[in-house]
């Protein structure tokens, strides 16, 4: 099977390097791996979990879509959508969560820290938690199954959500499948170098933390002005400092060659002074930030480019998520209405039809059988019994011995109807 790789970002603010390194320079180089099928999207759904400014998220999926396109993302090779363009993945976030166990969802870790702070707080565990927050992770899982993604690249703060996806998608295969597996499994890959990048205060990269390096806003000299903003310890110019311990050579790491990471722990070792060493950073992210710095501005300024892009990914993306949740409405017994059985083929003209015997209870608890001709006229109408199954041994009789039951069967003759009808009426069921 083909690999199918899967990523988005939530568009909730301007694009920092922990988006570049953690997810979109990782996704793209994956993308030109022959042999993958890549899909990355806009979780602008996901952003209404954290944000409530209209203005802030319209503007936020801009920048990200211009960010990806800048940064070189080739969508001739790749499906690249917006999740709100995708009508599908919110209907099968609904059929996941008929599935979901609520005890999962209490163990998300979003979820727990949020419980965590109020009660440290004083406050009810679940004060200011929404809906949309204890139940995104199967938000997530849609996202995932709904193209059957093989591998996700994600922090490792986010692998517990590739594992949630897992099992939500293992059990609705037990319900549904029927044997067969409706959703692939997928699996979390981790840039084990740098899975999380940290921010200006060691913290992980993150726009809640106020802690972010912006990757294109506020140009070159934004950049240079957020590097110098990095903490670091006190030790001075020509002291040795401890590079397993500074995020600024967490950050350096990200963007240098393994010869260029070796000599920059090197130097630190040797007592390089802080300025030195975030201006040796700043100077590496810029010869790999830079050129994509027009690129980005000049999509920037004209969105319609980015708009007709993202169109055209949500018709590629559309094309698979369609016919699959047709088949997970079939399985889940969403299904139109048809006939069950094959229409009665027509009768030969010279066939006589039918009686027919029909059995039911009345209100006053008791059985009965009636025979009937083919259109409906009463032949026979039986006395009530106390149990269904006297009058289905008497239907029987009438059937097997025909007219010479007839003498002693608890049975009254229809309205206008001679024993003679009745005797050739169980003749035609006696010869069938």
């Amino acid at each position: 099977m083909k690999q199918r790789v899967l990523t988005g970002i939530t568009t909730t603010g301007t694009p920092h390097l922990g988006n570049y390194v953690g997810a979109i320079r990782p996704a793209i180089a994956a993308s030109l791996v022959a042999g993958n099928e890549s899909f990355f999207f806009l979780a602008d759904y996901h952003a209404l979990i954290k944000c409530d400014d209209p203005r802030r998220i319209e503007r936020s999926r801009l920048e990200l879509a211009a960010t990806w396109l800048a940064a070189g993302l080739d969508t001739e090779r790749v499906v690249f959508y917006r999740q709100s363009d995708i009508p599908e993945i919110p209907e099968l976030t609904w059929l996941l969560t008929c599935v979901t166990a609520k005890g999962l969802m209490n163990r998300a870790h979003a979820y727990k820290a949020s419980t965590d702070a109020n009660e440290a707080a004083g406050e009810e565990p679940d004060a200011g938690v929404t809906m949309g927050l204890f139940s995104y992770p199967i938000l997530m899982a849609a996202d995932i199954l709904m193209f059957n993604a093989t591998h996700v690249p994600v922090g490792r703060d986010q692998v517990q959500h590739i594992e949630m996806a897992r099992d939500v998608g293992q059990r609705f295969n037990h319900l549904f499948g029927q044997g067969k597996e409706l959703f692939v499994l997928p699996q979390a890959v981790v840039e084990e170098q740098v899975a999380t990048l940290p921010g200006l205060d060691g913290r992980k990269m993150s726009k809640s933390y106020d802690n972010t390096i912006p990757l294109f806003e506020g140009g070159s000299k934004g950049l240079k002005e957020a590097i110098a903003r990095i903490v670091t310890d006190s030790r001075l110019p020509g002291e040795a400092k401890d590079p397993d311990n500074s995020h600024l050579f967490t950050l350096y790491q990200a963007f240098a060659s393994s010869e260029e990471t070796a000599a920059f722990r090197t130097a630190l070792l040797e007592g390089l002074g802080w300025g030195d060493a975030k201006q040796q950073l700043f100077e590496l992210i810029e010869r790999e930030i830079g050129p994509k710095r027009a690129h980005y501005a000049e999509l920037m300024a004209n969105p319609e480019r980015i708009e007709a892009a993202l169109q055209e990914g949500a018709r590629k993306a559309r094309a698979l998520a369609t016919p699959l949740l047709v088949q997970l409405r079939e399985a889940v017994g969403l299904r139109r209405f048809q006939a069950i059985a094959a229409p009665v083929a027509a009768s030969d003209s010279n066939k006589p039809q039918l009686p027919i015997f029909k059995q039911y209870r009345e209100a006053d608890g008791r059985f009965y059988f009636k025979l009937t001709t083919h259109d409906g006229r009463v032949l026979l109408q039986s006395e009530g019994f106390e149990q269904g199954r006297d009058a289905g041994q008497w239907v029987g009789k009438l059937k097997q011995h025909g007219a010479a039951a007839l003498a002693d069967a608890p049975v009254q003759l229809g309205d206008g109807i001679s024993q003679d009808d009745v005797a050739d009426a169980l003749s035609l069921l006696s010869a069938e």
